[in-house]
């Protein structure tokens, strides 16, 4: 007759490892897809304004962005306490905003380039004549879609200064 060996008791079979490097690698394309990196850093002040009718933008891979507001403190004294205009990440003058939107819009492909919308970020204390001049160099290259961007709330909240 045969033997039968018996089995020992609390024997734990040894974790396979086979599979791991397959989940590193989907972790890693995970986190590769979902993240976003910043595009430009914020060097002006930016306290946008309150309305009450706002919408929200549906694909923000057609939108370019205009800040405008103060210089931030490190820049206050190369280019003083007025408002400034931001495009990406440098300063720049109204003149400047045509060209900026021409690139940005090469940049982009082909069917999106005719829906493309310009969102102006502006400080709620900037002037409304640099805001004209901005939307006069928009027209001129034929950038008419235009959206600002606010915060949503009571819009009376913007004449307490």
């Amino acid at each position: 007759m045969s033997k039968f060996a018996k089995k020992k008791d609390g024997d734990v079979p040894a974790v396979s490892t086979a599979s791991l490097p397959d989940i590193v690698f989907m972790l890693l394309f995970f986190f590769m897809t979902v993240t976003v990196m910043k595009d430009s850093t914020l060097k002006v002040e930016n306290t946008l304004p309150n309305a009450s009718e706002t919408k929200k933008l549906e694909k923000k891979d057609r939108v370019i962005y205009i800040y405008v507001g103060k210089p931030t403190s490190q820049y206050e004294k190369v280019y003083g306490s007025e408002p400034q205009i931001q495009l990406n990440d440098k300063f720049a003058g109204p003149s400047e905003v045509g060209d900026y939107i021409l690139q940005e819009r090469a940049k982009k492909a082909q069917e999106l380039q005719n829906v493309l919308t310009t969102a102006l970020k502006v400080d709620k204390n900037a002037n409304m004549g640099l805001i004209s001049d901005i939307k006069q160099e928009l027209r001129k290259v034929n950038a008419l879609k235009v959206n600002y961007t606010t915060y949503e709330g009571d819009a009376f909240m913007n004449l307490n200064r």
